[in-house]
């Protein structure tokens, strides 16, 4: 029993699709990880490339969306740490 159709007979994807797909996954993973360091450079980072991979009409939209909103919550983090202890950096 063959679950996925042969490579030859599989049509290729264009490689823009592809290109915004691992944008989309890139935001999700740069704004996940920025909640916890580097979220100064890190979120602007999955803003930027969520909305690329948003604008391009990526197959991943629910990754692309989740990345876009990690980003911005990456800054409101240090917001709230800036804030908190008037430095522009954080500590645990």
């Amino acid at each position: 029993m063959q679950l996925t159709a042969p490579a030859h007979d599989r049509a290729p994807r264009p490689t823009g699709v592809r290109d915004t797909d691992g944008m989309a996954v890139a935001s999700f993973i740069l704004g996940l990880v920025g909640l916890l360091v580097l979220n100064l450079f890190l979120g602007p980072i999955a803003i930027v490339l969520a909305s690329i991979a948003l604008i391009r009409g990526t197959s991943r939209r629910g990754r692309a969306l989740l990345g876009l909103t990690l980003g911005i919550a990456d800054l409101l983090v240090l917001l709230a740490f800036m804030q908190a202890d008037s430095t522009v950096s954080w500590s645990f």
